[in-house]
């Protein structure tokens, strides 16, 4: 308590003393104007960064879409990979390769998905953390 009394002493015998140069006043425009240029940087970045993402996420549509209606449109009994191989391992691979395909874009998919959730979060908690700054 007492400790909280000595502080606050402190800061009430301090006295700014406030100097009204043409000096002052031109660092403080340019710490301002500088502090103008950084939140017009971020907003544009801001900007270009949505743009990119909905850019990336309609590509990844339409790409995911044509893929998908390749897929289902093939003919079932053909094989997407020939391979002319005597190992069973290979063989089997060949004769699965609609599934294999299919699980591949869908797993494709699914992390594309969530890497665009993920940079639409990121985005938005730093156009949040802006707002806060202002």
């Amino acid at each position: 308590m007492n400790h909280d009394k000595d502080i606050e002493e402190l800061f009430l015998a301090q006295k700014p003393h406030f100097d009204d140069s043409a000096e002052f006043m031109e660092k403080l425009t340019k710490r301002l104007d500088a502090v103008e240029f950084v939140k017009q940087y971020q907003e544009r970045t801001l900007r270009r960064y949505r743009i990119v993402m909905v850019a990336a996420f309609v590509m990844g549509i339409i790409c995911g879409g044509i893929s998908i209606v390749w897929l289902q449109t093939s003919p079932f009994d053909m094989s997407f990979i020939d391979i002319q191989a005597p190992t069973a391992f290979l063989l089997w691979f060949a004769r699965n390769s609609r599934v294999l395909v299919s699980v591949c874009l869908s797993a494709l998919m699914i992390i594309c998905t969530a890497a665009f959730v993920n940079n639409i979060l990121d985005i938005m908690d730093m156009r949040a953390r802006m707002s806060r700054l202002q």
